[in-house]
């Protein structure tokens, strides 16, 4: 035998061993965002249940930053062993790399994607201080007032901003965008009435369109939130194609072993369907999805080419 050989079979031989003993140690999830927020919160559930599932510990790390991009670039530079993971929202994954001129990472070429845990549509809210009961109203307070009606969202390239956008977009109108450093801020000022409207995650507004405290008026999913069955879709309210569904993706850095990776979905998927914290979720307004690598593969660059058009049509930069 050649003895270009043996270290391919070393390495094939340590892969092997590395694959079947993992996870020997502790386990990191990096969330490129701050504490508090939903793609926090969905990782510190799956940290938790995947280190049951696997009998190592799973911390969360936030590294917040530059929308989401600090965090990624540092997951893209760590060893491809599965015990660095990054648990984002789609904003990193495929929409901030179309609104920088250089990004720290290709978001195609960077990562190995695991599984998306659960995904939720977004929810059209008009601050106490709006008169705005439909959807039809908003577009008409729109083109009565263009440019002077104020849409929060929780920063550049967020789902909730570019939820705005696509409305815009497709119902002839412009809004002034608002944006802020993260959904709270954005929230508190909503219902401060020190901006108009936002197209938030739903469970991040649901307790407050359930006290009364901002008024749901459309989702923007293909079909009606089980929390909010009496709110409209966009499109069952005129609006067509505008459909936006916020979603939350599990990733490692490019080149995992494939063992490795396996072990990692079946963990991830496994934990999302399990049956407490499922319920707790889909109480919130998410929707499990817990779909596998190959799927999440096929997915993130449907969205990425989705959402590069928009942004290239409406000439959105993160200035």
């Amino acid at each position: 035998m050649h003895r270009a050989f043996f270290p391919l079979i070393a390495a094939l031989a340590l892969g092997s061993a590395h694959a079947a003993g993992f996870p020997e140690k502790t386990v990191t999830i990096v969330v490129p965002f701050p504490p508090g927020g939903s793609t926090d919160m969905i990782a510190r559930a799956m940290a938790q249940n995947m280190g049951e599932k696997l009998g190592q510990p799973f911390v969360v790390d936030n590294k917040p930053g530059a929308t989401g991009t600090i965090g990624a670039a540092a997951v893209k530079r760590a060893p491809a062993d599965g015990y660095t993971l990054m648990v984002a929202s789609l904003g990193p994954y495929v929409i901030t790399p179309h609104l920088m001129k250089v990004a720290p990472y290709d978001a195609t070429k960077d990562f190995d994607y695991i599984s998306i845990p659960v995904q939720a549509p977004n929810v059209l809210v008009a601050s106490p201080a709006q008169s705005a009961k439909t959807v039809a109203d908003v577009i008409s307070a729109l083109k009565a007032n263009p440019g002077k009606i104020s849409f929060a969202s929780s920063g550049n390239g967020s789902s909730d901003h570019l939820s705005a956008e696509l409305f815009w977009q497709q119902s002839g109108t412009k809004g002034v965008h608002v944006p802020y450093k993260g959904g709270a801020p954005a929230i508190n000022d909503l219902l401060g009435g020190q901006v108009d409207f936002s197209f938030q995650n739903v469970n991040a507004v649901l307790p407050h369109i359930k006290a009364g405290k901002l008024r749901a008026l459309a989702v923007t999913g293909t079909r009606r939130s089980p929390v909010l069955p009496d709110v409209p879709t966009l499109q069952e309210a005129g609006v067509k194609d505008a459909d936006v569904y916020s979603w939350q993706g599990m990733s490692a850095p490019k080149g995992l072993p494939a063992d490795v990776k396996k072990k990692l979905s079946d963990a991830a998927i496994a934990a999302i369907r399990e049956p407490a914290l499922a319920k707790r979720l889909t109480d919130q307004g998410l929707e499990i999805v817990a779909d596998t690598p190959e799927e999440f593969t096929a997915f993130q660059a449907k969205e990425s080419a989705r959402w590069k058009q928009l942004i290239d049509t409406r000439k959105i930069t993160v200035e």
